[in-house]
């Protein structure tokens, strides 16, 4: 966040040097609102191109075992380009290489949901999906395995079989 700060400030000092370089070639001839105005803009262009791109250049950073299950679009008042195109504010991976099976539970499977958000930590939740049942619970304490990989104290929710989550990890095979 304060390299882009720091990037978008640079961006306005560039464009206002720009502006005066334009102005000296001129003679001196454009009006003194021009630098303000020109660097201003450029600022303001500059930080709606880092909330537009966030997201790909997130997702570019993943390894290859990541799947996108959810994505979040925003559109705010106070940005009123959101209206004509949404960008991304947060999304949701499922990471492949993170998921745990048990042979004698074959239909329970674990693994790693990540949460990531535009102004906000990476979150990570380990999750745990029945592919038969359609449900998924995060494995918090209290929950414990039994023998043959029976699961206590989970709290289950009925994700249904469209839930993103259960398609993606159950996909697997």
């Amino acid at each position: 966040m304060f390299l882009e700060l720091i990037a978008t400030f640079v961006a306005g000092l560039a464009a206002a040097g720009v502006v005066l370089l334009v102005n000296r070639i001129a003679g001196g001839r454009l009006p003194k609102w021009m630098m303000p105005v020109v660097a201003g803009l450029v600022m303001i262009g500059m930080t709606v191109s880092n909330e537009y791109t966030w997201a790909p250049r997130t997702k570019a950073t993943l390894p290859d075992t990541a799947e996108i299950v959810t994505e979040v679009e925003t559109q705010v008042f106070y940005r009123p380009w959101t209206y004509v195109r949404p960008y991304v504010s947060r999304f949701a991976v499922v990471d492949h290489a993170a998921t745990l099976r048990n042979p004698e539970q074959p239909a329970l499977r674990i693994t790693d949901v990540v949460f990531y958000q535009r102004w906000g930590a990476v979150q990570r939740l380990r999750v745990l999906v029945d592919c038969d049942g359609h449900r998924r619970a995060a494995l918090e304490d209290g929950v414990t395995f039994g023998a043959g990989g029976a699961v206590e104290g989970a709290g289950w929710i009925d994700a249904g079989a469209e839930d993103p989550v259960t398609q993606a990890v159950c996909a697997e095979g």
